[in-house]
């Protein structure tokens, strides 16, 4: 058997429990471990959301974007906008249908053909469009870099724990006179105790992170072909 096993073995045979075998730590190195389970409960709290949240985004846009590829005309599609509400999609929709109503176009109508709109409004009608869908995307961003600073600083905080349990089997060695397990026991555990939860910390985040940001990236390319299609149905309107 290692001396880490042997440390373990006996610090829980004296004390009984994990718990006990901490009983030896050092007011600062409990207040490291609570400080991780903290995190470990924030990190989690936020993914939960997140994932609620995404998942009712996808549920409610599929909707408008499936119509959106079927519609014929952008009046057609601005009245079944309420198929997605509360979906970015829909507020992109929305912002265009608002844009449309305000800005008189300023390129005359004929007998032939509609008011259009002239190549300067377009324009800025693709920027107010680039800036609601950024608007969207970041208030489903909120809270996702909490995510990757937890990932960050988690191990650092094991570390400094690991440390201050190094530290105290050291003490425990001269506090005994001598190098016996029984003397570094408690120290070893608590170092290995505060490694091992801020790896249960730092890994679900970092994780969690990358899974949010990667369906992040994706609604941002719909959202960026959602405003495409928009321009699309203007022009099969003629108002373009």
């Amino acid at each position: 058997m290692t001396n880490v096993g042997a440390a373990f073995q006996l610090a829980g045979t004296s004390s009984g429990s994990i718990v006990g075998l901490l009983a030896h730590g050092t007011p600062v190195s409990w207040a490291v471990l609570a400080l991780l389970v903290v995190l470990s409960a924030i990190s989690w709290a936020i993914m939960a959301m997140k994932l609620r949240e995404f998942r009712g985004v996808s549920r409610s846009g599929a909707p408008l974007v499936q119509h959106l590829g079927q519609a014929q005309s952008f009046d057609e599609a601005v009245m079944v906008g309420a198929l997605g509400e509360g979906s970015p999609v829909a507020a992109v929709l929305r912002r265009a249908e608002r844009f449309m109503r305000e800005t008189k176009p300023a390129v005359p109508g004929t007998s032939e053909r509609l008011p259009r709109l002239s190549q300067p409004q377009v324009e800025a009608m693709q920027m107010i469009l680039d800036k609601e869908a950024t608007g969207e995307r970041d208030r489903l961003e909120r809270l996702l870099p909490w995510l990757a600073t937890i990932g960050a600083v988690s191990p650092l905080i094991g570390l400094l724990g690991t440390v201050l349990g190094v530290i105290n089997a050291f003490l425990g060695v001269a506090a005994s006179g001598s190098g016996n397990i029984s003397a570094v026991a408690p120290g070893v555990a608590e170092a290995l105790i505060a490694t091992a939860l801020a790896l249960t910390v730092a890994i679900p985040a970092v994780f969690g992170y990358n899974f949010f940001a990667n369906k992040l990236n994706h609604l941002t390319s719909e959202l960026d072909a959602f405003g495409t299609d928009v321009v699309a149905l203007l022009v099969k309107d003629g108002r373009i």
